[in-house]
């Protein structure tokens, strides 16, 4: 297969059996929700009865009062007691085989190559950290949500973009399932495409 590098205008051949994948979307759901679950912390936490501070005495005696009956100063149904079915931390990672990772990741850039969502640069960097030369920059090639891999953490690209609300800039060792579906368009560096070529093979 041969993708066109906008910038030069050549031809960069890669592999058919990298970014030639049938679409599973069954693999790519799975993948990405398990992705999206490890993101999650899982610290919420709630006071039940059991952890309330409070006396446990029975605040009067269960009949004579004319009052409802009551067993505990820390029951739910009282102010300031327990939360009833209190939320507890927990883990919420799924676990996910290397395999079935990177064959998502096949199938995904497969996808965007077809879409033509996926745009090669030979070169795409800034000499400074402004975000105003990175808009002129995209507004030239016509992007606006998109997401860009270059092969190693570009310093003056992620500073410009930091500020954009449908900008990201990743290096090929930080990308993930979500982040590439999620752009309308992902622009990447030759030397980036190899790498990811290489990681997945």
């Amino acid at each position: 297969m041969e993708l066109v590098v906008q910038d030069v205008q050549n031809l960069l051949s890669v592999s058919d059996i990298i970014f030639s994948r049938d679409f599973n979307e069954a693999l790519i759901h799975q993948v990405v929700v398990a992705y999206s679950a490890s993101t999650r912390q899982g610290t919420r936490a709630q006071k039940s009865r059991a952890d309330v501070s409070g006396s446990g005495r029975k605040p009067w005696r269960q009949k004579g009062t004319g009052r409802a009956r009551a067993g505990s100063f820390r029951s739910p149904i009282w102010r300031s007691g327990g939360v009833t079915f209190a939320a507890k931390p927990q883990e919420h990672s799924q676990k996910i085989n290397k395999k079935m990772y990177r064959g998502a990741l096949k199938s995904i850039f497969s996808e965007l190559i077809r879409q033509k969502r996926l745009i090669v640069f030979q070169d795409f960097s800034l000499t400074l950290p402004k975000t105003k030369l990175l808009v002129e920059k995209l507004k030239k090639i016509n992007l606006k949500n998109v997401l860009i891999i270059t092969s190693k953490l570009d310093n003056n690209l992620f500073l410009a973009s930091r500020n954009l609300y449908a900008v990201d800039v990743k290096d090929v060792y930080s990308i993930d399932p979500v982040s590439l579906i999620a752009f309308d368009h992902i622009l990447i560096t030759v030397d980036a495409l190899k790498k990811v070529e290489e990681i997945l093979s």
